[in-house]
């Protein structure tokens, strides 16, 4: 395994990919969706965390989301499967189709 010596925090990967941060967050809450050690806890304060992902991480987000978009059938499996917050899933499918 190789050494990590830097990891991006969730906000700024929805920025990178140009994707709803909370969309995100939602999907990387349960760390069995990416691989292991691709999903990292920041802690910033004693009590308080902040969700970052590992190069690895980001690229398997970032595949993982192209696959889901094939078709609209498939979007919105993907919403329901990993995203189950309903405002969420509204936000996100009031956009413009990729």
């Amino acid at each position: 395994m190789t050494t990590v010596t830097q990891v991006y925090a969730v906000a700024y990967v929805a920025t990178m990919l140009s994707e709803d941060p909370e969309m995100l967050e939602a999907i990387v809450s349960n760390d069995d969706n990416l691989s292991y050690g691709a999903i990292i806890s920041v802690y910033i304060g004693a009590d308080d965390t902040i969700t970052a992902l590992t190069d690895n991480g980001v690229d398997e987000l970032r595949d993982m989301l192209a696959d889901a978009r094939r078709s609209p059938e498939g979007w919105r499996t993907f919403l329901e499967d990993f995203v189950s917050d309903p405002n969420i899933i509204a936000r996100v499918n009031g956009k413009e189709p990729r």
